[in-house]
């Protein structure tokens, strides 16, 4: 499996991270991706939302913006793959360069500016993917779940009425939706994670979920950089608000020590290994304020089977990565499966729901 990605990786390191970025996109369009050799595991398969996950790995959103490699991403092991952040007009995004490496922290900080092509062009490629594909596990098309991540656009004068465009335009898409208010490269963005703005915003998400037939999950993407009382505020108006999940979390505009001083500066969210702690941190947080009665989703600085263990054990029910996989490859997928379910069963837990929240106990 990871074959090609050792042949191609030194040419896409010395590539400006946003060109290797969209060259590996390209080759997975044109099919030289490789696929998962083994079956998942059966103490890794996940049921939630009425859905089953065959594993709880998945793809964070940020690599496929505009849905165009979910099969062959799917296809490299990952339970269910998430594409976005997709506003509902196409936009370029943040000045570049945009994106710069952290090699020797296995990190990343990204100012991207949520850049992809619109709501219009996401449903074409999704519907046509629903025609081409092979029966299906959801109604995203092939095995393997579809999550669909909206957000707004820059100059949006009614932010609220473009989250509940993007849960009207992808319900029928999707096997969960979510909400994305924590980016960092949003001017404003972040505000709308206070107490009255998401009251009202998951009032309108609601609205709009209610007015179709398909009535997927709505989740809610949230930053690791929120106070104590944030916290306490998100989950209070998540839970009154009847949404389904929170995803914990996008990535920190924290800078902790050891950056490379030429970078630490640059302005973005950084993801990788050094947001692995922080995140988990607030996860378990987040974990105890819902006292299991809103799933979460763990994310930030995954890397290794051990690294999925500890959001599981911190209250995640499903767990995803993106940085790790850049600078691993898609070998990682496999690694960190066989790796947690090996985990979970030298701990006596015969699944994932099992070993959620072991640790706040």
């Amino acid at each position: 499996m990871s074959r090609l990605f050792a042949l191609a990786a030194p040419v896409l390191k010395a590539l400006p991270p946003e060109t290797a970025h969209r060259a590996t996109i390209t080759a997975l369009k044109l099919g030289l991706g490789p696929a998962a050799a083994e079956l998942d595991d059966a103490v890794l398969a996940v049921t939630l939302w009425g859905r089953r996950f065959a594993n709880p790995i998945g793809l964070a959103a940020g690599f496929d913006k505009d849905a165009e490699v979910v099969d062959p991403m799917l296809r490299l092991g990952f339970g269910f793959v998430e594409i976005g952040s997709v506003t509902p007009r196409a936009q370029p995004g943040n000045p570049r360069p945009r994106a710069f490496r952290l090699p020797d922290q296995q990190a990343l900080i990204n100012r991207y500016g949520f850049n992809n092509r619109g709501h219009a062009a996401a449903v074409a490629r999704l519907e046509a993917r629903r025609l081409n594909g092979a029966a299906a596990t959801g109604p995203g098309g092939l095995p393997g779940l579809l999550g669909i991540n909206v957000g707004r656009n820059k100059d949006s004068r009614d932010p609220d009425a473009d989250y509940a465009a993007g849960i009207r335009a992808f319900a029928r898409l999707a096997d969960y939706l979510v909400v994305n208010i924590s980016s960092p490269n949003t001017p404003g963005l972040r505000a709308m994670q206070s107490r009255e703005p998401l009251q009202r915003l998951l009032a309108a998400v609601t609205a709009a979920r209610a007015d179709g037939t398909a009535r997927p999950p709505i989740l809610v993407k949230i930053a690791p950089d929120l106070t104590p009382e944030d916290l306490e505020d998100v989950a209070e108006v998540a839970l009154a608000a009847g949404i389904d999940g929170l995803i914990v979390s996008n990535t920190t505009i924290a800078r902790p020590a050891g950056l490379p001083p030429d970078l630490a500066g640059e302005p973005g969210g950084l993801s990788g290994k050094p947001l692995m702690q922080p995140s988990t941190a607030v996860l378990r947080r987040m974990a105890k304020l819902v006292a299991s009665r809103l799933p979460l989703v763990g994310v930030g600085g995954v890397a290794s089977g051990a690294d999925a263990y500890a959001k599981i054990r911190a209250g995640a029910s499903l767990v995803q990565l993106y940085t790790a996989l850049a600078y691993r490859g898609p070998g990682l997928v496999g690694e960190i499966k066989r790796d947690l379910a090996g985990r979970l069963r030298a701990d006596g837990f015969r699944s994932v729901a099992e070993a959620v929240g072991a640790d706040l106990h």
